[in-house]
């Protein structure tokens, strides 16, 4: 759909400078996304992976964030692999909601009430993001969190329209639940893509 060279505004990499490459397709459907054009991949013209390395190579962060979209509608081991030959560390920000593919360095697993993930994709995330749209999320982030692995870091972040209302919730839980980070999208705090 687009790729772009910014900032991470988001979870552990926040503060990054990353390469973007959003694909389009997403049988999710969440209800406040704000990418709905992502959505109907047919809108979007195919790329070869070796223009999308190409283009990607022309800038400086090593980064590489596969992102949409559902990313994981699509077979990405061709696209990782390139991308590892490249030089970049590979990322992808997903709802878990169709099996792995590809090579992955960094997992960010965002799941969404509108479709579940697959079996098993919570031990494979290095970070779970969980979109805080009321109250009532944070018990279902809860739940999120106790099918991932040790080691995976929980992030809590207000879904952006909702953030004056979230924030104070947020933050509440997170002094009350230490094994939590808040993350903010810091890329729309600082207007940039």
């Amino acid at each position: 759909m687009e790729a772009f060279h910014t900032i991470q505004g988001e979870g552990a990499f926040t503060g990054q400078a990353a390469y973007f490459i959003r694909l389009g397709g997403c049988d999710v459907g969440c209800t406040w996304c704000d990418v709905k054009e992502s959505w109907d991949a047919a809108t979007h013209p195919l790329q070869t992976v070796e223009h999308i390395v190409g283009e990607a190579v022309k800038h400086p962060a090593r980064i590489a964030v596969v992102t949409g979209g559902e990313p994981l509608m699509h077979d990405l081991a061709p696209l990782t692999k390139g991308l590892h030959d490249a030089g970049f560390r590979t990322h992808i920000e997903t709802s878990g909601s169709s099996p792995i593919s590809g090579d992955w360095d960094h997992i960010c697993f965002s799941p969404k009430k509108f479709k579940d993930a697959v079996p098993g994709f919570h031990l494979l995330a290095h970070e779970l993001k969980v979109v805080v749209f009321n109250k009532h999320d944070l018990q279902w982030a809860e739940g999120h969190a106790a099918r991932t692995a040790t080691q995976c870091t929980l992030y809590l972040q207000p879904e952006w329209s909702k953030r004056e209302a979230m924030i104070p919730f947020v933050t509440a839980y997170v002094m009350e639940h230490p094994q939590w980070r808040v993350s903010l999208q810091t890329h729309k705090y600082l207007n940039i893509p």
